[in-house]
């Protein structure tokens, strides 16, 4: 497996509008637009930061994942770190072979169009890894 960068980091966001506010007004970024993933229940907008994006993240419903780190956590926060790979399968086999627990076994879309699968917490010292291939 070949880890190429930092993709981005994933924050969840009780409200994306409100948000932007701060990420671009604040700090300056450009949000370079929204996209609804269906299959995991978000909203995302992705704000690049020189070779790296800032993923925002808002659940589309109030059962899906990022509705529930934010209950969880009691509000929103750094939710994962996403590392490109140059094979997404590869990877998934590599994680496998060095005992790592997946949540994935197999890739799913990710938001832009990303193959991604992640890896589980426990294996990664509580931290939700995700890999991301995109072409």
């Amino acid at each position: 497996m070949k880890t190429i960068k930092l993709d981005h980091i994933g924050i969840a966001v009780e409200n994306l509008d409100e948000a932007l506010e701060f990420w671009q007004d604040v700090l300056g970024l450009e949000c370079q637009g929204t996209e609804v993933v269906e299959e995991q229940a978000v909203k995302v907008a992705f704000l690049p930061v020189g070779d790296t994006e800032v993923e925002l993240l808002e659940s589309t419903t109030p059962d899906g994942p990022i509705a529930k780190f934010i209950e969880r956590n009691g509000g929103g926060g750094i939710q994962h770190l996403a590392f490109r790979v140059d094979d997404i399968e590869q990877a998934i086999e590599y994680m496998n072979a060095k005992g790592m627990r997946m949540i994935d076994g197999q890739p799913r879309y990710g938001a832009g169009g990303a193959k991604i699968a992640f890896v589980h917490p426990k294996s990664s010292h509580r931290v939700l890894v995700e890999l991301s291939e995109r072409e």
